[in-house]
C-alpha cells in the first residue's frame, strides 16, 4: 500500500465544466492514457477551490498550510492489467507561493505557475457565494452562488464524473507518465443559482483554449469538499 504524501481539506470547490474537441488534448494526453468521456463528451473543467490544513507527509510548512488553487484540467482512464483506473491530467495549476510552484515544477514535473490569488465565501441562511481571483495582466474571476442547501452526489451523474476521477496522471516524456492516488469521500453539492466566469483563457492557458473565452460551460457547480490523501506515486513507462 502506498504511503500518504500529503493531507488537506480541499473545500468549496467551484467547478466550471466545458464540452471540447478532445483533438485539442492529444498532446496533452500522458503516455498510456487515453481520454475518459461522460454520455460521449469529453470535458476540461476549470475549478478553483481552497488548500486548508495542508500536510507534507504529517508536517505543517509555514506559510503554507492554507492557500487557493486554480487549475484546468481535463478526464483520462489509465489500464493497469484488468482495472480501469479514471483519472485526471492538469494543463496548468495556479498557487499564490513560488515554493509550491518550485517544488511541484521541478520534483514532480507538474504544470503549476504562481499567481497573486484571493478569495471570498459568503454563507447566509439563503445562500453561498464563493468566488476566486487570480492575476496575470488582470484579475480573473470564478464565482458562484447557490442555494445554501446541499446534497450528496448521485450516482452515475455528471457531478460524480467531475468529481471521482481518484487518480492523477502527468505527462513526464512521450514514453514516461507519473501515476498518483487521491483518497476522499464522496462529496455533498450546492444547488446552483447563477455563476460569473470572467477568465483571459488565451493569457493564462494559451490559444489551445482561447475558445473557452466565448463558451457557455455545460455545468457549474460547488462541491462542499473534504478532508483528502495524496499518495505516493509512480513513474509508467
Amino acid at each position: 500500500m502506498k504511503k500518504t504524501f500529503l493531507q488537506a481539506e480541499w473545500r468549496m470547490l467551484a467547478m466550471a465544466n466545458y464540452a471540447i474537441d478532445k483533438k485539442i488534448l492529444n498532446k496533452y494526453l500522458p503516455a498510456k492514457t487515453e481520454i475518459d468521456l461522460w454520455n460521449n463528451t469529453c470535458y476540461v473543467s476549470l475549478i478553483g477551490f481552497m488548500f486548508m490544513e495542508t500536510k507534507l507527509k504529517g508536517l505543517k510548512i509555514p506559510f503554507h498550510t492554507n492557500f487557493e488553487e486554480v487549475n484546468l484540467r481535463f478526464y483520462v482512464r489509465f489500464k493497469d492489467k484488468s482495472e480501469w483506473k479514471r483519472g485526471v491530467v492538469f494543463i496548468k495549476e495556479i498557487v499564490p507561493k513560488p515554493a509550491l510552484t518550485l517544488v511541484a515544477n521541478s520534483l514532480y514535473k507538474e504544470k503549476y505557475e504562481t499567481m497573486p490569488m484571493r478569495h471570498s465565501w459568503e454563507i447566509s441562511d439563503e445562500q453561498v457565494t464563493v468566488e476566486y481571483q487570480w492575476k496575470k495582466k488582470k484579475w480573473n474571476s470564478l464565482r458562484v452562488i447557490t442555494r445554501n442547501t446541499s446534497s450528496l452526489i448521485l450516482q452515475k451523474s455528471e457531478e460524480e464524473f467531475i468529481t471521482e476521477h481518484y487518480w492523477g496522471y502527468t505527462k513526464i516524456s512521450d514514453t514516461k507518465t507519473s501515476e498518483y492516488g487521491v483518497e476522499h469521500p464522496k462529496w455533498e453539492v450546492y444547488d446552483t443559482k447563477e455563476y460569473l466566469i470572467d477568465v483571459d483563457f488565451e493569457d493564462i492557458y494559451g490559444a489551445d483554449f482561447s475558445f473557452l473565452q466565448a463558451e457557455k460551460p455545460q455545468s457549474v457547480f460547488l462541491a462542499v469538499g473534504s478532508e483528502i490523501k495524496v499518495k505516493e506515486g509512480r513513474i509508467i513507462q
